[in-house]
């Protein structure tokens, strides 16, 4: 035979077509290995697309804002300011519960270069009949110290505890039918006071000026909140 074409399944005789066929069927073969390992990446790519998992954006926590309420009153010294306002600061509930009368509210702040003084006064709704006519309590929160207190108040105050705080159960002689608690407080002093008025015109004995008082101030300090 002459040299031929050689085709798949039919080999020649000739040395130089054998050689010849050989080349073309190794080439043919790399050509077969090369796509074959082009469509096994894309295959894997393409697996690796659709399982690959994207991990989530971190979430940060929300925002959290704290608000802190300005005082009624500052003054001008360096005393801490009055963080406890009796007048905002008190529930409604703890005044009835108490026995004094929210509505009656009236707002008597005092405020000088050196101290500051936030008060609210208020109307008892007990009524004894040819006894009590009512109490008044008035509330004061401030910054004064409570050592500074307690030297003004030595001669009659007594040393007590409201609530775990050091407080002070007052009773001024020149006050009469009055009594007061002072209370120690982060920011100075909240003070508690009561005036006893009588349904009649005989005087209250000064062993009634401060009864159930130490309840009171009990009540009202347990809101204090430093």
């Amino acid at each position: 035979m002459g040299g031929g074409q050689c085709s798949r399944g039919c080999r020649s005789s000739a040395p130089a077509i054998d050689v010849a066929c050989d080349r073309e069927a190794s080439e043919r073969e790399r050509r077969h290995l090369r796509t074959r390992g082009w469509i096994v990446a894309l295959v894997a790519a393409a697996v690796s697309a659709c399982t690959a998992v994207t991990p989530a954006a971190p979430t940060e926590p929300p925002a959290t804002t704290t608000t802190t309420r300005t005082p009624r009153i500052v003054d001008e010294s360096d005393r801490p300011p009055v963080t406890f306002d009796p007048c905002l600061d008190i529930p409604d509930r703890v005044l009835v519960e108490a026995g004094y009368d929210p509505r009656s509210e009236e707002i008597s702040d005092f405020a000088a270069t050196h101290y500051t003084f936030l008060g609210c006064s208020y109307h008892g709704t007990l009524r004894i009949p040819g006894v009590l006519r009512r109490y008044g309590l008035n509330l004061n929160s401030g910054n004064i110290t409570f050592a500074e207190v307690q030297e003004k108040v030595a001669e009659y105050a007594t040393p007590i505890e409201i609530n775990g705080r050091r407080a002070l159960l007052e009773v001024d002689p020149s006050l009469r039918q009055s009594c007061a608690v002072t209370v120690e407080t982060s920011y100075g002093v909240l003070i508690i006071s009561r005036i006893y008025h009588p349904d009649h015109g005989n005087g209250v004995p000064n062993n009634e000026w401060c009864a159930g008082l130490e309840d009171t101030a009990s009540r009202m300090a347990a809101v204090i909140d430093d």
